[in-house]
């Protein structure tokens, strides 16, 4: 462990590939998530992926599935602050990499990040199910702005679907969520240890 400076808690080591790898807590929203990203960066992270939770929108995601984010659509202040505009894309090679590690029964696909944990009107969840998102969060666009915004970062996400928010909300249960948080970290890990579909193949980078 190497930092818990605002309460929010750090480790970094080596992983199994013989990398460095650091998992951070970023906190709740964009604006937390902000500020600790750019000081990651500022200390030498170039590859980030988020790992956490999102409210499902979409009736083919259950209870802790895993949800590989392809884009966010910009529904929070911090990233518009930012300069993103409606959506904002995930790095190319790390949603390859996430993609080449997922395994079967993974979701892929946009999510909304918001401002609020509760309270969003049905018709902006309506709204965003019509954009095309599978599911709602709070800090991926900030992510995936910032990343842009910054020299020579990339940024993905992974999320673990911890509610379902179609009708009435229905939570996830404790163990559900501890088993399926081992499997997204495994994700998380594997996304960041193997090339990607493009650094594997020069050709196929070279024909995007």
């Amino acid at each position: 462990m190497f930092n818990h400076h605002r309460g929010l808690w750090g480790y970094t080591g080596t992983a199994a590939d013989g990398e460095a790898l650091t998992i951070q807590s970023t906190g709740m929203g964009g604006p937390s998530a902000a500020i600790v990203v750019t000081e990651l960066v500022e200390l030498g992270a170039r590859r980030l992926i988020r790992v956490g939770t999102c409210g499902a929108l979409d009736a083919s995601l259950a209870l802790g599935d895993l949800l590989i984010v392809s884009e966010a659509i910009a529904g929070d202040g911090t990233s518009r602050a930012l300069g993103a505009g409606d959506r904002v894309r995930a790095a190319p090679e790390l949603l390859d990499a996430l993609g080449v590690a997922s395994g079967a029964g993974v979701h892929r696909g946009p999510v909304a990040s918001t401002d609020l944990f509760y309270g969003d009107s049905r018709e902006a969840i309506e709204r965003w199910r019509a954009a095309g998102a599978r599911a709602v969060e709070m800090e991926t666009a900030t992510l995936f702005a910032l990343a842009q915004k910054l020299d020579d970062v990339q940024a993905a996400c992974a999320l673990i679907v911890s509610d379902v928010l179609l009708g009435n909300r229905v939570r996830i249960g404790v163990e559900q969520l501890r088993e399926a948080e081992y499997r997204l970290g495994q994700l998380g890990l594997a996304g960041l240890s193997r090339p990607s579909e493009r650094e594997r193949d020069p050709s196929s980078q070279a024909a995007q």
